[in-house]
């Protein structure tokens, strides 16, 4: 096991350096002059030039390449352009944001997508199979603004059951430590402020997990009925287990490995930032950080954002590959 991680681990340094290389390329296509905005549409072209030498950007890109590599190694991302601020500390909180909203839209999308898919495939042709999977169309066919638009007015306008944006009550901030607010209020033992946190979450953490619970919801029936119709299912049967031990102990497991898959790449995805969802339910997450930073050309934070998610994509599917080993160890050898 430890060969097979150690493996995996050295397969992402080419990995990694091509991801640096490649976001420094497109970032440095994106249209405009950083100097320019910073400056005004006012200013000279001498204080352009100027501002565009104290910053390095009149160098040989290979020269600001090779800078920007040497700086990220040290474990300086850069400052911000925008508000010269060191991006190491400005980015977390944003980081810390999308990861709390991602953790609840996918247990959320795991909780319901998986047992969806397994009580189809246990009931394959019924009513349930039927409505579960037109529902799950419907919601990987949704869009996830008018959906975020529509819990806003239903949840929020109409009954005013639950908070429509933001992440706390903005009257009484919390005083952040790690900047995961529920962590942060139960560190405090403030329960009250944590569940006016989770009910800030529910309604941004059903929009973002629809798509993704659709999708687990059909894989695993998808994986269910293929590992029902096994040899050993039927052998498992044969011996008077019940239905109900032959679908979770046995059949579940065998049928985990394209679910986890699917779970995988749908987390990297909502970790890389959900900019529709976080810019409706005005959510301070990675993706609204990053978006920002490029309507302002911010070249630092926009090259060390899109590098964050990135490599938080990357490495959550190294967990996954490393999580294989554990429900089929033959995928190590």
């Amino acid at each position: 096991m430890t060969a097979y991680i150690m493996r995996r681990l050295l397969q992402l340094i080419p990995v990694l350096l091509g991801m640096t290389l490649i976001t420094f390329s497109i970032v440095h296509l994106i249209p405009g002059n950083p100097a320019q905005t910073i400056l005004g549409e006012t200013a000279t072209q001498e204080s352009i030039e100027t501002l565009e030498e104290n910053m390095g950007l009149n160098e040989p890109y290979i020269v600001q390449y090779g800078i920007y590599i040497t700086d990220l190694l040290q474990g300086d991302l850069g400052t911000s352009l925008r508000t010269k601020t060191d991006i190491t500390d400005e980015i977390w909180p944003h980081i810390a944001a999308t990861f709390e909203l991602t953790f609840f839209a996918m247990i959320f999308a795991i909780f319901i997508g998986v047992n969806a898919g397994i009580i189809s495939a246990w009931k394959q042709n019924s009513w349930f199979d039927f409505l579960a999977m037109m529902f799950a169309l419907v919601g990987v066919s949704m869009p996830v603004f008018w959906l975020a638009l529509m819990e806003q007015w239903v949840f929020a306008q109409e009954l005013g059951w639950l908070p429509a944006y933001g992440r706390e009550n903005s009257r009484d901030p919390i005083a952040p430590i790690t900047h995961f607010y529920v962590l942060d209020s139960l560190i405090h033992l403030d329960f009250p402020r944590a569940l006016t946190v989770l009910k800030h979450l529910i309604l941004p953490s059903i929009a973002l997990g629809t798509i993704p619970m659709a999708i687990i919801a059909r894989m695993t029936r998808s994986s269910m009925l293929e590992v029902m119709q096994s040899d050993y299912i039927r052998t498992v049967r044969a011996k008077g287990s019940g239905q109900f031990l032959v679908i979770y102990k046995h059949a579940l497991k065998n049928a985990t490995i394209p679910v986890l898959t699917v779970i995988g790449l749908q987390t990297g995805v909502l970790l890389g930032g959900a900019i529709l969802t976080e810019t409706i339910f005005s959510w301070p997450g990675i993706g609204r950080y990053v978006f920002e930073a490029i309507n302002y050309r911010d070249y630092p934070v926009i090259q060390s954002g899109i590098l964050v998610i990135a490599f938080l994509f990357v490495m959550i599917n190294l967990i996954v590959d490393i999580l294989y080993t554990y429900i089929d160890p033959r995928i190590k050898y």
